[in-house]
């Protein structure tokens, strides 16, 4: 690979986001959310066509209360979430991240979804209000960031 198509590969990765089309369902997950306290039908079905089989899994996690924000004083989030199988997983929705086998396999190795459940949760929380929270140090932090943190 030449410098210049290297170059336009880092940049392109570095500038991730998800597509606006699901970035303004979450804007209208919360407003909606905000007004109600409930998820409307027609937002759940464009929850599904949009990130397709994880809609569901994420869902219920959500509705299971599974997933817990972090932050901490200087002002990083991270989300834990538990899996079905009973693991934790930490992820940062700040750059798209699980370190689930799922979001390895489907998102990053076969780019077959834009997220997996644990984070699409993540994001469900965010948009609700609806998680666990709790405050860490910034060391703590520092460690979940780096993954030198105990689980």
């Amino acid at each position: 690979m030449n410098r210049g198509a290297l170059k336009h590969e880092v940049a392109v990765m570095s500038d991730f986001t998800l597509p606006d089309v699901a970035q303004q369902l979450f804007r209208d997950i919360q407003k909606t959310y905000q007004e109600t306290s409930q998820i409307p039908d027609e937002l759940l079905i464009a929850l599904k066509f949009v990130f397709g089989p994880c809609a569901l899994p994420a869902l219920d996690l959500v509705d299971q209360r599974s997933v817990t924000c972090l932050s901490s004083p200087s002002g990083r989030k991270a989300f834990q979430v538990m899996g079905g199988s009973g693991r934790l997983y930490t992820c940062f929705v700040s750059c798209h991240y699980c370190p689930c086998p799922a979001f390895a396999y489907t998102v990053l190795r076969r780019n077959e979804g834009l997220l997996c459940k644990h984070i699409l949760a993540a994001y469900l929380c965010q948009a609700t209000g609806v998680s666990q929270q709790e405050s860490v140090s910034d060391q703590q932090m520092s460690a979940l960031l780096s993954g030198t943190a105990a689980p």
